[in-house]
């Protein structure tokens, strides 16, 4: 099947979308991955949902189905949306979404392998069911360790209760990870943990693909935007200043509140290093608040693509502060590949796991303890007197991009493997690749 055009499935929700009010956002793992394979000629059907994860609205009123561009079609289903990430909406919203695609996804023509994100378990129960019944490979995509942190999401006291209440999204994931016919995941951490969550054996198509990223630069006028937009704040290209850049969520679960602690304490302290802290949330006028009068911390909500790419480009290192809590500790995250993407030095949080193992031994970046905003400034200091440490660092994080991380070859290598998935699947497959002529006679 290898070189040969593929029907391929890819079902993920909550990444941005090439189109409407996300069309300027830049592209996650399925929207890249998505675009890859459509110009490598593979056929390539985009399920996903109607609803903006990171802005909490929809992109149109009802289902739709676009054809975004030759050889990929964006399949859009609406469910009820959800105002807060950790809610009883939000499971409406996965469930609803599930019964539509195991509905639709009967109308449509059979592919041949479907790659499904897990989360959500609802969906990826739907693609196991029709890949069991249609005869298609189904592999799961390990990205978040669902239902397992909906119960450490609660407090203590009340975890025992959730995890009998999340009880049947358990045994859906258990049926899901082992019934599906392969997990990969983005560490090697996130496929045992799939492994395991499926209460079986680590097979042969079970593997890591790491979070890839393309490092593509805007167009000249989105860049001429944006460059204006933070020399308008004050963010200007060659200052003396140390700058530290933050994209993501400023919500509940990641904490910045040590973050601005820290901005004041530098402040106190004389220090030119300004954190530019980027994104929305439900903390972030609380944010905004606590640092008011701060020169040293920034928060200017939302940007697009362009943004931030303007703003690594002004910055001297990325922070990627995470809490100590297991499926963080097993990742590698979005934030930290695009800091190595542009040769930013990664400040992350906490001092173990598979991210803090990869700063130390390739030292591109340095940890600090959780929440601790006396163990950030103690980094932020340290990198803001010793230039030379800190071009060191650049230089290592753009060759581990480079080497380790870069979408061409990421994406190069997810596409054959999902070929010798599909030829595994089906042996004639490979039989026709082989002597196509020679089958052909009998």
């Amino acid at each position: 099947m290898k070189g040969k055009p593929m029907k391929i499935w890819l079902v993920t929700i909550g990444e941005p979308l090439p189109l409407g009010i996300s069309k300027d956002d830049r592209l996650h793992r399925t929207g890249q991955f998505a675009r890859y394979c459509a110009s490598k000629g593979h056929e390539v059907v985009w399920w996903t949902s109607t609803f903006d994860h990171f802005r909490k609205q929809h992109h149109f009123e009802g289902d739709k189905t676009m054809a975004h561009s030759r050889g990929l079609k964006i399949m859009l289903l609406r469910g009820c949306g959800y105002a807060r990430n950790v809610s009883l909406g939000r499971l409406r919203d996965h469930r609803q979404l599930a019964e539509k695609f195991a509905r639709a996804a009967e109308q449509m023509e059979v592919p041949d392998v479907i790659v499904a994100a897990l989360p959500t378990i609802e969906l990826c129960s739907a693609c196991v069911d029709f890949g069991k019944r249609h005869a298609v490979p189904v592999v799961l995509d390990a990205r978040d360790m669902w239902p397992d942190i909906f119960a450490e999401a609660v407090p203590r006291v009340a975890q025992p209760a959730a995890r009998l209440l999340l009880r049947p999204l358990y045994k859906m994931a258990e049926r899901a990870c082992s019934e599906a016919t392969a997990i990969i995941g983005i560490t090697d951490a996130f496929v045992d943990w799939g492994v395991r969550r499926g209460k079986r054996g680590r097979r042969a198509f079970d593997r890591s693909f790491p979070i890839a990223y393309e490092a593509t630069e805007p167009a000249p006028e989105k860049i001429g935007a944006a460059d204006r937009f933070w020399d308008e704040l004050g963010i200007y290209r060659d200052s003396p200043e140390m700058v530290v850049c933050y994209f993501g969520n400023v919500g509940v679960q990641l904490d910045l509140e040590h973050a601005v602690e820290g901005a004041w304490s530098l402040y106190r302290q004389g220090s030119r290093t300004r954190l530019v802290l980027c994104g929305s949330g439900e903390r972030l006028e609380e944010y905004r608040k606590k640092s008011a009068g701060c020169p040293n911390v920034l928060f200017p909500g939302w940007v697009d693509g362009a943004r931030i790419w303007s703003l690594m480009r002004r910055s001297h290192a990325g922070l990627d502060p995470l809490p100590c809590r297991y499926d963080f500790l097993a990742t590698i995250n979005n934030k930290a590949v695009e800091y190595l993407s542009a040769g930013l030095p990664v400040i992350s949080s906490p001092q173990s796991g598979v991210l803090y193992e990869l700063l130390r031994t390739e030292s591109c970046g340095m940890s600090y303890d959780s929440g601790s905003a006396e163990g950030l400034v103690a980094v932020l200091k340290r990198l803001e007197t010793d230039g030379a440490m800190r071009t060191a660092m650049s230089s290592r994080s753009s060759s581990v991009f480079a080497l380790r991380f870069s979408a061409e070859a990421v994406h190069a290598e997810m596409e054959n493997y999902l070929a010798d998935v599909v030829s595994d699947a089906h042996p004639l497959s490979r039989l026709m690749g082989q002597d196509e002529k020679e089958l052909q006679l009998y």
